[in-house]
């Protein structure tokens, strides 16, 4: 087994054994709504359906980066994921794919559009990979293993500072991105996993032409937990994960603070959300998509149908939501700070 396909093991039993490495953030508690007493509507006619990658989606839910490898497990986890996917409408994203170049039989766990011929299905590989070997080749067998409709290059410089073989040159990455998203022939989707999105950061990659970023923030599953329990395998005293565990701006402070370039890109919410009601407040602060993860792993394991269960309490949730703002679409409320309380 590779040493990236043990990892995404490792990952995987820590999730289950640490409760904690939810952090439980709760930052969209603090974000209140206006309620309309008299909305003007009736509930029927709330339609929260959205557009992304030019298909429909019954909500705008992506289901967020989980894992893949080439065990059962994972290829259980990713099937039913992407069957629930396609009978509910909604987006698909997948773990990193860089196991499947040292592991080949992990692509398998990516295969993905045999289950969802429709869904909107998201590639994905560590953007610090294209420091250390990768490139456009690389990219674009992520893209066709999975037969997707767009490539996340994600940024994790927490995570692989935590794990003691983490790739932690981060140096000139934006002028890559760049170069990626110009020569790939499929959107390029940029993404935090779990520390946020900085305007800076934001500007950076606009800057090169990225247009689709995905902010996620702190206060969901925090990486750095995860890496404190393979780092602490070798040295119990070793704490920095720890330290680190909450590190990062969390998702509904990132989303306020890309509000000057919310016309320029298409903004994902993902790192915290746990309800149809957090979604609608990350969508009132400027989200055109919101990433769930976490809530789906236990789920995944079991059926497509417990996947589905979940997302349909996600899409009442949310259609609840609109309705007691007054808002029949979701483009009524996508950044109409008027519905801020």
């Amino acid at each position: 087994m590779s040493a990236t396909n043990q990892r995404k093991h490792d990952h995987l039993r820590t999730f289950a054994q640490d409760p904690a490495v939810e952090r439980g953030g709760h930052y969209f508690d603090a974000i209140r709504l206006t309620h309309r007493a008299l909305p003007e509507l009736a509930l029927a006619e709330v339609d929260p359906a959205v557009e992304f990658l030019g298909k429909r989606l019954s909500f705008p839910l992506l289901i967020s980066s989980m894992t893949g490898g080439s065990a059962k497990v994972f290829r259980t986890i990713n099937r039913n994921l992407a069957l629930a996917a396609e009978a509910e409408g909604v987006a698909l994203g997948v773990g990193s794919q860089r196991v499947m170049f040292s592991e080949p039989a992990a692509a398998q766990s990516f295969a993905l559009r045999r289950y969802a011929p429709t869904a909107p299905l998201l590639a994905n590989l560590g953007a610090v990979q294209l420091n250390y070997g990768f490139g456009l080749k690389e990219c674009r067998a992520t893209v066709a293993a999975l037969q997707a409709d767009a490539l996340i290059l994600h940024l994790n410089p927490l995570q692989e500072t935590i794990q003691r073989e983490g790739n932690t040159d981060f140096r000139g990455l934006a002028a890559k991105l760049g170069a990626i998203a110009r020569q790939l022939g499929r959107p390029v989707i940029v993404k935090e996993v779990g520390a946020g999105l900085s305007l800076a950061d934001a500007r950076l990659l606009v800057k090169q032409g990225l247009t689709i970023l995905d902010v996620a923030g702190a206060g969901g599953t925090s990486w750095s937990r995860i890496e404190h329990h393979r780092r602490a395998a070798t040295d119990a005293a070793d704490d920095l994960g720890l330290i680190f565990q909450d590190w990062g701006l969390p998702t509904p402070l990132a989303l306020a603070a890309l509000r000057p370039l919310r016309h320029k890109v298409t903004l994902i919410a993902s790192g915290g959300l746990r309800s149809g009601l957090d979604m609608a407040k990350a969508v009132v602060l400027g989200a055109g998509l919101c990433g769930v993860a976490a809530p789906f792993l236990k789920p995944a394991q079991e059926s497509p149908a417990a996947v589905r269960a979940v997302i349909q309490r996600l899409r009442h949730e949310f259609t609840t939501a609109l309705f007691l703002l007054g808002c029949r679409t979701v483009a009524a409320a996508r950044g109409n700070a008027r519905l801020l309380a």
